[in-house]
Order: structure tokens, then C-alpha cells, then sequence
């Protein structure tokens, strides 16, 4: 069996995030996990070719990745396509995950990856291909592997996947037909006489949810605090130096306004799809409203205003990788010591 395997720059042995923009490259061998993949895919099964991506980069240039991936996917001659584990890594599960999607579809052949659950890769291709339960922690690497080596197997010779608690994949959100003994409403019956009792059940339909969240404190005194814009409907400066993209974004971008007392339409643009943007772009602050805020800070009803606003995409955009992105967001603010944050939204 002749295997293409993807990696980002970390795994595939290029560096961190200071070679996130590294261009694709190829190499006709197994590189980082892929030593151990082949190992555990057994003696029938060759990693022929790795290709190694910065995160930066698939993310900003998907469409020439994917069609670089599938030209080289296909001059390999490969029988199966796997890409990572990519774990917790938001980008890196995006692109593996879009990637196998692609593979699948133009060269018809089997793809697996693996990823950890809070991935954003997750919610945005469940639903569209095999996705093994990698968790978070990198040093079960071998077992990560070891499953994604069985879903290989078992997709390259056409064997039935059962479910999600037998394979160990992440549940793809498709309800399945299936013969039972007993009727829906003793279902039904049964799993509320053991909802009433305390009793352990399973709902053959979970629904999402959400851990409570606590309100932080208020602030005591406005007329100090330090102040600062987020947005998630996609303002960004013309050009779009972060190349956010207008949905399910996977970045966020920090923009200087320092002695701005507003913002000007000829020096913004919008990249975000799921509104009508036009009145945003003639006048910036209708979203961000710094005209506003600095009469605030000008009549002394808050202290300061941060000299950056935060802005991404929300369209589209999976929980797993909202939170994350606010994290990330939180920690600027909390070494810049802003007090408070408006968030504004379409």
C-alpha cells in the first residue's frame, strides 16, 4: 500500500511558529511520525512521499495547497492519503482535515486523519470523512497513530466502520437506520424511568452543550479603566495583512489606532460574508466605533482607549475555535491591562 502523508512545519521537522509561511515541500520518504506510522501500518504499507506545509501558509493559499497536494497525491500513485495526527493545532486540523476531503473526492481514494475533538478542523468536516479521536496530549502519539493505522486498513479494504465507541473516530453527526426490539416510545419510556431515578442513560440523540459561564466582576470606576474594541464582523485594513478569512477564520488581527479619532472608509475593507458590509465600509465606525469611545475617553466617562481594536470573522465559525480565538484575543488584552472590552458584532 503506497501512502502520501501530510504534516505542518512543527511535525514535519522545519520549526515553530516562526516557519508557519514555509511553502510546501516534498519528500520521497517518511519524515517525523511518519517513521513511526509506517511502523505501525505494518510491512505491506510504504510512505512514499511526505509533503510538509507551513500553517501559515495552507491557510492563506488553500486552494493552490490542495491542488499542489492532489497533482503530487496522484503522481505518487497512492492508495491512501493520511494527514497528521494534527491534535489541538487549529490551523494545522483545518488544512489536514480540507485536504483529505479533496484527495477523497478527485482521486477516489481512502484518506484518514486525526485530530483532538475542540479542533475547529472537526466542525467544519465531521460529517465529510473519518476523523480519529487524537486527544490532547502529543505524547500518545503512538496510539494516535496505531488507530489511524487501523481506520487505513480497514478503509483501503472496503470494510464496514462501525460505530464511533468501536472505531475510535469522532462522531460525524449522521443518524443511522437500524433495527432494534424495541419500539420508540418504550425507548422513550424507558430512558425517562431512568432519567427520574438517577439512573445512567443514553439519549440516541445528544444535544450540544455549553459549561455556564460567570459573569466577571464589574468594573468599579469607568473613568479609569482602559478600554478595548473587539469585533467579529471582519473589519481589517485595506489589503487584509492577516488574511482573515470571511468565514470560519482561523486568525485574528490587533489594528492601530493610536491617534485616530475615527476610522476612515478609503483605509478599511470587510472580510466577512454573512452581512451587507457596504455601510460598514463607508463608515468603519458604525462597527468600530472609535468616534464614539473617544468622546468618551475625552469627557473623562472611561480612562483610555486601547491603541488597537481586535477584529476577525465569526461567520461560520466553530465553538471550538471561537474559544480559542478569544484566548488568544484575552491574553493580549490581559498584558496590555485593559479593564473592559465592547465587542461588537453584525
Amino acid at each position: 500500500m503506497r501512502i502520501v502523508h501530510y504534516l505542518n512545519q512543527f511535525f514535519g521537522g522545519i520549526g515553530g511558529e516562526e516557519h508557519a509561511d514555509t511553502e510546501p515541500q516534498v519528500h520521497d520518504e517518511p519524515v517525523g511520525p511518519g517513521r513511526l506510522l509506517e511502523q505501525v501500518l505494518g510491512e505491506d504499507a510504504q510512505i512514499v512521499r511526505t509533503i510538509v506545509c507551513g500553517d501559515n501558509y495552507a491557510t492563506e493559499n488553500m486552494d493552490s495547497l490542495t491542488a499542489f497536494v492532489i497533482e503530487k497525491t496522484k503522481e505518487a500513485q497512492a492508495d491512501l492519503f493520511v494527514a497528521g495526527p494534527c491534535f489541538e493545532a487549529g490551523r494545522y486540523g483545518v488544512a489536514a482535515a480540507g485536504l483529505c476531503v479533496a484527495v477523497s473526492s478527485e482521486l477516489v481514494i481512502p484518506v484518514v486523519t486525526g485530530m483532538a475533538a475542540e479542533n475547529p478542523g472537526v466542525d467544519l468536516y465531521r460529517q465529510s470523512l473519518f476523523i480519529v479521536d487524537s486527544g490532547q496530549n502529543t505524547a500518545a502519539m503512538r496510539d494516535v497513530l496505531t488507530k489511524m493505522s487501523e481506520m487505513a486498513h480497514k478503509l483501503a479494504e472496503g470494510c464496514q466502520i462501525g460505530s464511533p465507541e468501536e472505531e475510535g473516530y469522532i462522531a460525524r453527526g449522521i443518524l443511522k437506520d437500524a433495527f432494534v426490539e424495541d419500539t420508540a416510545a418504550e425507548r422513550l419510556v424507558a430512558m425517562l424511568s431512568a432519567k427520574v431515578k438517577g439512573e445512567d442513560f443514553a439519549s440516541e440523540l445528544p444535544a450540544p452543550s455549553f459549561p455556564a459561564i460567570n459573569a466577571p466582576a464589574p468594573v468599579v470606576d469607568m473613568s479609569k479603566a482602559k478600554v478595548a474594541i473587539i469585533t467579529d464582523g471582519g473589519l481589517v485594513p485595506v489589503g487584509n495583512p492577516d488574511n482573515i478569512s470571511a468565514w470560519a477564520a482561523t486568525n485574528w488581527g490587533a489594528y492601530d489606532i493610536s491617534g485616530k479619532n475615527g476610522l476612515r472608509g478609503d483605509d478599511y475593507e470587510v472580510s466577512h460574508r454573512g452581512y451587507d458590509t457596504r455601510y460598514v465600509e463607508q463608515a468603519p465606525d458604525r462597527l468600530v466605533p472609535v468616534d464614539a469611545l473617544r468622546e468618551l475617553e475625552e469627557t473623562n466617562v472611561i480612562g483610555e482607549l486601547h491603541d488597537k481594536f481586535f477584529s476577525t470573522s465569526g461567520l461560520v465559525n466553530p465553538i471550538a475555535n471561537s474559544r480559542r480565538l478569544g484566548r488568544e484575543i484575552a491574553e493580549q488584552l490581559k498584558e496590555s491591562e485593559v479593564n473592559a472590552v465592547i465587542l461588537t458584532s453584525t
